[in-house]
């Protein structure tokens, strides 16, 4: 098309929040010499456009969603969020701004408060209204489902405040529900009308509401013969979801006599985006001469057009094909996102994007010139926008100045600024002689056109800087992922160490695991990095709901230079009133969301799709982002021992410096009181425990097991421990090689070592070397037996399993070299399998007879006594 001369001027600049006005919600309307502007926050303003001066203000309790004029009965309709609809007379604006001027006030009068108790349709559904002479047509939303209401307006002499219910209402059922898609959470619906010629009661409500009139060929075409002949106008809705469908205003029925089988909702088209316009050209000229026939004449306009948010737009005419006129539906694809949109009163539509104002024009009658396949009187098939080199624009309105034959575009940015374009034809653009008057004019014009495309200019700067920030980001976060994903797990740039240790917090002693993450790599981690450490309670980390019992730390990263490293460190105390219990897990990732630098949810989602496969390591369970799994380190009781130094080559660990001695007649006491309570329970025949608790725990023999493994095995596989020391020390230091205090045995040769447990019990553990008969026809087998004891079971248990892991380990790098045990008894196997069988029948035979209550006393100590000979076989580990 033909580029659109303009001139911008700058008329007010209004208060906008930080990042600017949000596109949807804002709303400009003129009439005469008044502008009525809602820039989407609780405030409502009018404007003198001649005067240049504000003459009111209206705060509301809420957000205005929507504003609607009513010249015809001096009324202004706003819809706030959450409360309702509220009407305010023209007449009584009048009236305040008469008192602000006899007041001599130089900016406007003072705000006007309007209370939740001035609502005229209380309804805090409301999503959006339009207007039609005396009635209003509203659009709510109620458990997912839209409904249409039906009101009677109130007239002028009309100045109750009461509550109106609606006089009918249908239900609209759409594909999505907006409750549940968080992206068009956001979105309101677009509700106008539209009338056919013959309805002209209905003109000049149609023209200051957004609707139109619609020659009667499309009229019938789109909404049917019954609507034509019912002479009735039709309420077009546009939702969130991208259906357009219509409704017939007089078949709408009251819910007491209205059938959900025959429902007057009918489906127009589906722009599968949201909708965010809807409106009508004129594409057809009577005669060469006339530039644009007037878009409310006796004609009305032949085409109906919906845009929908990211620049989908349909098109519908009614087109002559071989002997009556066919509906003609052509969809074009425009830049996007679209924030709002106009039509003119001819053939151009007005829509405005984050960077520019855009003219398309759907005119039929193209010269010869630049006539393509089309055939005349269609829709093109293909449309040229024109710029209008006007910026970040939220809400547009188009009125006519007829004294001066053209156009005018009224337009509020997003910081806030309220601007006037003029349109007009490429043949008014001619040069021409200026007087002194019309050169100022000129001149005013042409600097606020610069400071416009200065503002344009920073504007596109800003996105262009953000998205290299974003490309930046990317490929920093693609480098380091391939960098973690493709190397081997002992030459991975980025490297994480887990070590257990005790400290000295406070007035007590607590443990606490360290993490260490050293950048190795040429890439530097800054913001938007997160270094997560998850703690799984058990050693249930595999499982596949092992997530819901993990505790999980997430440590954000402000910058890590190659060649750094930093530390976290986390107490691992157990809650109150239980105990820390061992083995778990600790696992160590890098995470990195992509929301921050790619905005919505869908568009992180949609790359995270085309970059990492389902099953990929690195994608995220929330799908948001990119999670690079470090390292997973399982802590046993053997790195929580706590180690002292004592006479000889056992060393034995001393007490916390909180716990004091008991006293003996403390102790003494509290065993009586517990014996006494223990004999009167029993003699009321319920079952208790063998168990005194912590207290009685210390005065139980201790727990005894014991691990035997080949001495061959041994010196094969820890031949880095036993370079200058006996065969028992280096079996010791192997399993305490991860102890932090473990350092003290280096400068001995030492066999055994005591320790306390995290919950103060004591362990110890006793490495000697035995000869194994009977397994053997060659002879005895030398082995190292590994003795655990315990005064708690419980850590005696968790001590054979940490040992049971380590010697599990080892066998599994030796298998690896292939190496083969020596021979063995077959038929001596067999009777120690045969044992452990009668073993374990009898360890449960004894459950169930606890579980009866049968002599539980004497039941307990054979039960410990069968666990202690299961946890003794006479095996040796090969």
């Amino acid at each position: 098309m033909a580029q659109v001369g303009h001139r911008v001027d700058y008329l007010a600049g209004f208060c906008c929040p930080v990042g600017g006005l949000a596109a949807g919600k804002p709303r400009v309307l003129c009439h005469e010499n008044q502008i009525y502007l809602s820039n989407g926050t609780e405030f409502v303003y009018v404007y003198d456009q001649e005067g240049r001066l504000m003459k009111a203000v209206y705060r509301f309790p809420d957000q205005v969603w929507h504003v609607e004029l009513l010249p015809l009965h001096q009324q202004l309709y706003i819809l706030c969020a959450g409360v309702g609809i509220y009407c305010v007379s023209l007449d009584y604006q009048s009236r305040l701004a008469k008192r602000a001027d006899s007041e001599e006030n130089e900016c406007f009068s003072s705000v006007l408060p309007m209370g939740s108790d001035t609502c005229t349709f209380p309804d805090a559904t409301l999503c959006t209204f339009t207007l039609l002479n005396d009635v209003l047509v509203t659009l709510s939303q109620v458990q997912g489902k839209w409904c249409m209401n039906l009101h009677n307006l109130p007239g002028p002499e009309d100045r109750g405040n009461l509550p109106r219910q609606p006089i009918s209402h249908v239900d609209i059922t759409t594909s999505t529900n907006n409750d549940g898609d968080l992206s068009l959470a956001h979105f309101l619906p677009v509700l106008c009308c539209a009338s056919s010629p013959s309805a002209t009661d209905h003109k000049e409500g149609l023209r200051h509401s957004g609707g139109f009139v619609l020659e009667e060929p499309l009229f019938s075409l789109l909404f049917g013969v019954d609507a034509a002949m019912l002479d009735s106008p039709m309420i077009l809705c546009g939702f969130p979801d991208g259906q357009l469908c219509s409704v017939p205003l007089k078949a709408l029925s009251s819910p007491d006599n209205r059938s959900c089988e025959d429902s007057p909702v009918k489906i127009l088209h589906h722009l599968e985006e949201p909708v965010v316009f809807i409106g009508a050209l004129r594409t057809e000229r009577r005669s060469p001469e006339a530039e644009e026939l007037p878009a409310y004449g006796d004609l009305g306009c032949d085409c109906v057009v919906a845009l929908g948010h990211y620049g989908k737009m349909v098109a519908i005419k009614a087109a002559q094909g071989e002997e009556v006129k066919v509906p003609e539906l052509r969809e074009y694809c425009l830049q996007g996102p679209v924030l709002c949109a106009a039509c003119s009163g001819g053939s151009r539509m007005y829509y405005s994007t984050h960077s520019d104002i855009y003219a398309v024009d759907l005119d039929s009658n193209i010269p010869e010139a630049e006539k393509v396949e089309d055939a005349a009187g269609t829709l093109p098939s293909a449309l040229s926008p024109a710029s209008l080199s006007i910026c970040s624009v939220v809400a547009l309105s188009l009125s006519s100045r007829e004294s001066e034959g053209e156009s005018e575009l009224l337009a509020l940015s997003a910081k806030g600024r309220l601007m006037t374009c003029g349109l007009c034809s490429p043949d008014d653009t001619q040069p021409f002689k200026m007087n002194p008057d019309k050169a100022g004019q000129r001149i005013k014009e042409l600097l606020s056109g610069i400071g416009h495309v200065s503002e344009r200019v920073s504007s596109l700067k800003k996105v262009v800087d953000q998205k290299n920030r974003a490309l930046t980001c990317l490929n920093q976060v693609m480098n380091v992922s391939a960098a973690l994903l493709s190397g081997q797990s002992n030459q991975k740039p980025i490297t994480c160490t887990i070590t257990t240790h005790w400290s000295h917090i406070l007035v007590q002693d607590s443990l606490a695991v360290s993490c260490v993450l050293e950048n190795a790599s040429e890439c530097t981690l800054e913001r938007g990095w997160t270094f997560c450490v998850q703690l799984f309670a058990s050693s249930c980390d595999f499982e596949e709901d092992s997530s819901d019992s993990a505790t999980t730390y997430t440590f954000p990263i402000d910058q890590l230079l190659p060649g750094n490293k930093t530390e976290v460190t986390l107490p691992l105390g157990p809650a109150e009133g239980s105990k820390l219990e061992l083995p778990f897990m600790v696992s160590c990732s890098l995470y990195y969301s992509l929301r921050e630098i790619l905005g919505t949810v869908s568009e992180s989602t949609d790359l995270l799709d085309d970059l990492l496969s389902d099953d990929s390591t690195g994608l995220s369970p929330d799908r948001e982002g990119i999670c690079l799994p470090l390292k997973e380190v399982t802590i046993d009781l053997l790195q929580c021992l706590r180690l002292g130094a004592t006479n000889g080559s056992i060393s034995e660990a001393s007490p916390p410096a909180a716990a004091l001695p008991p006293d003996p007649l403390d102790t003494f006491l509290k065993l009586s009181q517990m014996q006494s309570d223990l004999e009167s329970v029993e003699g009321g025949g319920e079952l208790v425990p063998r168990a005194l608790g912590p207290l009685g725990e210390a005065y139980l023999a201790p727990s005894v097991a014991s691990i035997k493994v080949s001495s061959e095995l041994l010196r094969t596989t820890l031949k880095d421990f036993c370079a200058d020391v006996s065969l028992c020390c280096a079996v010791l230091r192997w399993l305490l090689a991860e102890n932090a205090e473990a350092d003290a045995l280096q400068s001995q040769d030492a066999a055994a070592v005591r320790g306390l447990a995290p919950d103060g019990g004591e362990v110890q553990l006793n490495i000697r070397e035995v000869a194994v008969s009977d397994l053997n026809p060659a002879g005895p087998i030398q082995a190292v037996e590994i003795i655990i004891q315990s005064s708690p079971m419980e850590n005696m248990s968790q001590l054979h399993h940490a040992v049971v892991r380590r010697i599990q380990t080892l066998i599994l790098e030796q298998a690896a070299e292939d190496s083969s045990p020596p021979d063995i008894r077959v038929q001596y196997l067999h009777q120690i399998q045969a044992n452990h069988e009668v073993l374990l029948k009898e360890a449960q035979s004894l459950r169930d007879r606890l579980c009866l209550g049968n002599d539980p006393e004497a039941t307990v100590e054979k039960l410990l006594h069968v666990y202690q000979q299961l946890r003794n076989p006479s095996l040796v580990v090969l």
